[in-house]
Formats: structure tokens, C-alpha cells, sequence
């Protein structure tokens, strides 16, 4: 079960995007933490990925770049090519803002926002100080600095535990420790249950689903 899993699902949002976490780089931390400030917003994932690849597209990939860009580029190209209609104003508005407080609090790097953190509690107070930012981004962005940062570990997604749970799974991180493979770690482990979960099981996509036949409680008979 686990192979197709992975094989299926196993790859991490951060590798989709190719930005590259266990470096650690400042400069690659940052394109996450725009990755996930646009998972987080109230718009389709494709969306989503399509406005980061316009960010990529106009080389406006760190908090320097974005704090000296205009709002009215960010709306009427960056926005308006990733597909936004209804939140374009207010997550330009962001965007900027956060970007100035990345700058001004951290000198750029948010590895010294981890660096200050206590623990991973303290880590995700510091992260939801930042504007606009909530549990749902700070989830997203924690998720695949698993392992990476000491001190992320945040709360399984609803997602993740719904696939664990469709898939007999009781506790994620024995299940992982007991039956990992090799070439793969426990985010892409992660990043598999909260794609099946989100995709299929929350959709009541059973019979389309490739994991159907390990699933423990389908929504057909």
C-alpha cells in the first residue's frame, strides 16, 4: 500500500515547485513561505500555483525584490496572470507587507525566525505574527520543514488524518517509522496522505481513487 502511495501521491509541493528546502537557503525559504501564503488564500490550488510561477516568471522571489515592486504590477500582472478575481488587491496588499516585515524583523532570512523561536509552539506564534498569517498558512508552510527545522512540527492537517484514517492508519509517525522506504521521507509520506485526503477522500472520489482497494471505510458499498 505504501509503494502506491507514494508512487501516487508522494511528491512534496516544494519539489512540484522546485524550491529547494533542505538547503536551508534564505532565498529558498522565502519561495516557500510565498508558496504557502497562496496555498492558504481562498483560491483554487492550480490558481495558486499558477501565480507563484508568475512571481517566478518576473524574478520577484525574495522580500527585496516584491518591497520594491508596485501594487499596481503585482495586481494587474502578477494577479491577474495567476488567475485572481475576487483577492487580488488584498493579497498584493499582503504580499508587499509581509515582505517589508520579513525584511525589517529578520533582515530577509527566516531562518532567524527559527533561530528565536523557543519551540515549535513559540515557531508558530512567530510565524502568525507576520500580517495576515494564519494557522492554515503556517500549517502549510511548518508541513515540509519537517525534519529540516528542528523545532517544525506542526499539527497533521484534516486532510492527512482523513486519508490515515480511510487507510487504516492509527498513528502516522509509528506507521512511518516502521514501515518507510527507501528514497522517501516522512513529507513526502505527509504530503501523499494530505493529497489523497484532499483530492479524493474529502471529495467522495472512491471509485476513481487509485488506493481504493486499501481503503477501510468507502463512501460505497
Amino acid at each position: 500500500m505504501l509503494k502506491e502511495l507514494l508512487k501516487h501521491f508522494g511528491q512534496t509541493y516544494s519539489k512540484e515547485l522546485n524550491i529547494d528546502l533542505k538547503s536551508k537557503k534564505p532565498q529558498e525559504l522565502f519561495k516557500w513561505f510565498l508558496a504557502s501564503l497562496l496555498f492558504g488564500a481562498r483560491i483554487s490550488e492550480t490558481c495558486a500555483k499558477r501565480t507563484y510561477k508568475a512571481l517566478e516568471k518576473y524574478k520577484l522571489l525574495s522580500p527585496q525584490k516584491i518591497e520594491k515592486t508596485s501594487w499596481d504590477f503585482l495586481v494587474s500582472h502578477i494577479m491577474a496572470e495567476g488567475g485572481y478575481v475576487r483577492y487580488d488587491g488584498k493579497t498584493s496588499d499582503e504580499l508587499l507587507r509581509i515582505s517589508s516585515e520579513i525584511i525589517d524583523w529578520y533582515d530577509g532570512d527566516l531562518n532567524k525566525l527559527h533561530q528565536k523561536a523557543k519551540n515549535s509552539q513559540h515557531l508558530e506564534q512567530l510565524l502568525q505574527e507576520f500580517y495576515s498569517v494564519g494557522p492554515i498558512t503556517c500549517n502549510i508552510f511548518l508541513r515540509e520543514l519537517r525534519g529540516i527545522w528542528k523545532k517544525a512540527n506542526p499539527d497533521f492537517s484534516p486532510y492527512v488524518k482523513l486519508a490515515a484514517e480511510k487507510l487504516g492508519i492509527r498513528d502516522i509517525k509509528k506507521y512511518w517509522q516502521k514501515n518507510k522506504i527507501k528514497g522517501f521521507d516522512f513529507t513526502n509520506f505527509e504530503a501523499a496522505l494530505l493529497r489523497l485526503g484532499k483530492n479524493f477522500c474529502h471529495r467522495k472520489k472512491c471509485k476513481v481513487c487509485s488506493l481504493k482497494k486499501y481503503c477501510k471505510h468507502p463512501f460505497y458499498k
